[in-house]
């Protein structure tokens, strides 16, 4: 039944359990929990209102109280929608080697990121956000040994799965670690009232911890004393840290595991490819890698056997990773065949030419539009000027350099709401268009100084001509270092 929610947290949880058809071997029938249908897409979201609420009835979290949490970014994007609903401010810590995408969703949802060495692993991002917690009194989530995470997985997770399969046997539960919350909340209610249900745990192949035997070094209070010695890096980001998690070490004292298992990256990749293509189930690496491991269980289980396995995430916040590479951003040849295929809208053809009756022609120029473009163009409190469309790639790239660069600037955006009255946008279009003999946007002018589009600009930064032009106007323009401003252009531009 549809619902109205309060808010975007009563949507945690309740995600589906969907059949694998053309994967599963045949007699075995596989199941995967998609947690990526939560609101922040990954299991963790369940954790992060857990802990929060958690730390609410204790009284250890204070109204308006800055939170802190080490993150390899599922966690810290479901506390950036926990703690945006509840008014917290988010600080969170993260390696520098996870993926792009996360840092820009959280800073999107308004936490503040900080950066930690790669080298330094999770256990250096783990020390940042203590450091930061002891030195701003603020409230340090401890997601590797808070049980509240656990306990969101023993209401929520272990019981919306035991409904779905009140009439069918599950016979396995196939799952990852990343903290241990799920391993331990789930398998401890399957203990009671799924006794026969075996508990499987992947681990990379490169990286076992939990397969080496040895135990982890640990502080009073249940954190990592240091890395493991078994640690390597590997391809699986969420899974694994460089240490055995306090909730993960709990599963194993109290029996709660069957079974270690070790999980290829390659496959790991080839599942997650394979569930896209074959399923339509749109998944992270960790997922893809849980997925394989359920795939090795289904080729030695006996028939008919049920296996259920949980897929923590969506792929898009693994585009920068290895997943995607492979994936181009430009047409195949094969795409460049099709698009031959028929003989309109192409690239390598020239557009048909206008329609007779539509006329292309720019309206006439007038006296109040001049006026108006010379009195812009020569003023000089603000003496850089963008003509531009407002949401103009082209156009964008100029804005993206003059705020690189620190420029102020006026920009005439002739197509906004602005200048839709009596098409006084048009109006100033034709002004340009007579004067510069072209009808391109976006122009630039300083000091009355015409610079050209944004090529021109480009070329004009890239030969000091731009920053000598700046500098007789008393604008000292900044540096982009190494980068080459027509890296700022679309990317479409480089179509095949």
């Amino acid at each position: 039944m549809a619902s109205i929610y309060n808010n975007i947290l009563e949507t945690i949880g309740n995600t589906p359990v969907v059949k694998i058809n053309r994967l599963a071997p045949p007699g075995i029938d596989m199941f995967v929990k998609i947690e990526s249908f939560n609101p922040m897409a990954s299991v963790k979201d369940r954790m992060a209102l857990s802990v929060i609420e958690q730390a609410e009835r204790d009284g250890a979290l204070s109204p308006g109280q800055t939170v802190v949490e080490a993150t390899s970014g599922n966690t810290g994007i479901g506390l950036a929608m926990v703690c945006a609903v509840k008014a917290y401010p988010l600080v969170l810590t993260m390696a520098e080697s996870f993926s792009v995408e996360r840092r820009k969703i959280l800073r999107f949802l308004g936490a503040k990121v900080v950066l930690t060495p790669a080298e330094l692993k999770g256990s250096g991002m783990l020390a940042k956000a203590v450091e930061l917690a002891e030195a701003h009194d603020w409230f340090l989530v401890r997601q590797f040994e808070n049980e509240a995470n656990a306990d969101a997985h023993s209401r929520t997770t272990a019981l919306e799965i035991l409904d779905v399969f009140r009439d069918r046997r599950l016979d396995y539960f196939v799952t990852g670690y990343g903290t241990g919350g799920t391993v331990k909340g789930v398998a401890r209610v399957f203990r009671e009232k799924s006794p026969n249900t075996k508990i499987i745990v992947c681990e990379p192949d490169n990286s076992q911890l939990l397969g080496s035997g040895i135990p982890q070094d640990r502080c009073e209070d249940g954190s990592p004393r240091e890395s493991h010695p078994n640690f390597r890096p590997h391809l699986m980001q969420g899974w694994t840290p460089d240490f055995i998690p306090k909730l993960t070490e709990d599963a194993v004292n109290m029996n709660l595991i069957d079974e270690i298992l070790p999980i290829d990256g390659n496959h790991a990749l080839k599942m997650t490819r394979q569930l896209a293509l074959s399923e339509g189930i749109f998944c992270g690496t960790s997922a893809g890698a849980t997925f394989s491991g359920a795939m090795q269980v289904a080729q030695r289980a006996p028939p008919n056997s049920n296996i259920l396995c949980m897929l923590p995430d969506t792929g898009e916040r693994y585009l920068s990773t290895p997943l995607f590479e492979n994936i181009g951003e430009q047409m195949t040849e094969e795409e460049m065949e099709l698009s031959r295929s028929t003989p309109g809208y192409r690239f390598d053809v020239k557009a048909a030419p206008v329609a007779a009756g539509k006329s292309a022609e720019p309206p006439p120029v007038t006296a109040k539009a001049e006026a108006f473009v010379a009195e812009v163009t020569g003023d000089a409190e603000q003496p850089v000027v963008l003509f531009a469309l407002e949401w103009c790639e082209f156009c964008w790239s100029v804005r993206n350099l003059f705020a690189k660069l620190d420029i102020p600037y006026r920009a005439i955006d002739l197509d906004s709401v602005q200048y839709q009255a009596d098409a006084w946008g048009s109006q100033i279009r034709a002004v340009l268009n007579k004067q510069l003999r072209s009808n391109t946007i976006p122009q630039i002018f300083i000091a009355g100084e015409h610079i050209g589009g944004a090529t021109d600009t480009f070329e004009a930064f890239k030969s000091g001509e731009l920053q000598s032009l700046l500098k007789k106007s008393g604008i000292e323009a900044g540096d982009l270092g190494d980068m080459d401003p027509f890296e700022l252009l679309p990317k479409w531009l480089h179509k095949r």
